[in-house]
């Protein structure tokens, strides 16, 4: 969905209640180092880099967002939505983590182009898991502006579908089987015991500093036989025929990256980690898979569907790079907004130019619940 946060309307909901978040205090941004100019692979240049750069590109790197009204089911405290340099992000009454997304319109939009890029990447299909048609109820996990719930909803009718997030970004026209619900992952689930047939989770890297926790609430919802689907990926980018220049946009991606995770605790390159397979595995699910996939990000490859897939995702990440950058940038490494501006518009320049064949790792990995559990 590419509007903006909109009111939600929900049918009824089964044994289940919405966790209750707590205020939280700004958390303090740690001193910036000043970085060295001489560059090795994998050093990250310093923000003053991008910024001293005069560039022709005119961007905006704002755009708000027009948030009505609250439902009888969402406290108007949830959309009270903090402000950073033009950007709105979650309300800290939701969560006591800190998550970095914007939930404007620009960034929901950004979201919905790498929903479609994602479902042309599985040749439109949703899921893989080997699911019954008469599945009950299923959840997507940090469901984002629903897409997903909302389309495996139309496919499985019969079934309840609930997507959770700490933003109310949703559509209100859904599904009669859809709802949204306003919680935070990494609580306690407001769910019961053995009750999902199905649970969803794709591209949250970066944002759970405690995934063995996180899937140890989802085999205590799942029941006995269902399945868990977590997508994936890296926040590096890799060359799939050669070398990144070293000082290119395209290579300071990933080290911005792993220099943020470490201050943040949570791990950006998902695909590369053994985080998924490791806490399926440790919370008790069983006949656990592993495959890995390579999606290019630019239409540089000969291959007509990798060249479209190419395409889709480029447009997705130069849509809204700002989106990424604008908290985290200057919270934690000093970068000023003509540093983000610039090394946006470098990025955005060398993804146009289509000269580094590069993509990004994603891994899919699938569970059970054993049914003896």
């Amino acid at each position: 969905m590419s509007s903006p946060p909109s009111k939600t309307q929900s049918p009824p909901a089964p044994e289940a209640k919405s966790p209750k978040g707590k205020e939280k205090s700004p958390t303090p941004a740690p001193t910036s180092p000043v970085a060295d100019e001489s560059l090795e692979p994998g050093d990250l240049l310093p923000g003053a880099h991008w910024g001293q750069q005069e560039l022709d590109d005119d961007l905006d790197s704002t755009l708000g967002s027009d948030a009505e009204s609250s439902t009888a089911s969402i406290t108007s405290s949830i959309l009270q939505y903090r402000n950073f340099l033009g950007r709105t992000y979650h309300s800290d009454s939701v969560t006591d983590g800190e998550y970095w997304g914007p939930n404007d319109a620009k960034a929901n939009e950004m979201l919905d182009i790498i929903h479609e890029v994602l479902v042309k990447w599985f040749d439109g299909k949703l899921y893989t898991a080997p699911l019954k048609k008469d599945i009950q109820t299923a959840i997507d996990i940090g469901t984002g502006t629903g897409v997903w719930a909302i389309d495996f909803a139309d496919e499985f009718p019969d079934c309840v579908v609930i997507g959770t997030d700490i933003s109310p970004i949703q559509p209100s026209w859904v599904p009669p089987n859809a709802r949204f619900e306003i919680n935070d992952a990494m609580k306690e689930w407001a769910y019961q015991d053995n009750y999902f047939d199905f649970i969803h989770i794709r591209w949250l890297n970066g944002t759970i500093k405690d995934w063995p926790a996180l899937y140890k609430e989802a085999y205590r919802c799942a029941k006995p036989g269902a399945w868990i689907e977590h997508f994936d990926a890296n926040a590096t980018w890799h060359a799939l025929d050669g070398t990144i220049p070293g000082k290119s946009a395209v290579s300071q991606w990933g080290p911005i990256w792993k220099k943020l995770g470490g201050y943040l605790g949570t791990e950006f390159d998902m695909a590369s980690s053994n985080i998924m397979v490791d806490g399926m595995r440790e919370a008790g699910f069983t006949n656990i898979t592993s495959e890995f996939h390579n999606i290019p990000l630019a239409p540089w490859s000969t291959d007509p569907k990798l060249k479209e897939l190419g395409l889709y995702a480029s447009v997705a990440v130069t849509h809204d790079i700002e989106g990424f950058l604008t908290y985290l940038m200057p919270t934690y490494l000093g970068w000023t907004q003509k540093d983000i501006t610039n090394y946006s518009a470098t990025l955005r320049r060398e993804f146009r130019e289509a000269k580094i064949h590069f993509g990004v790792k994603w891994r899919l990995v699938k569970a059970q619940k054993p049914l003896d559990a």
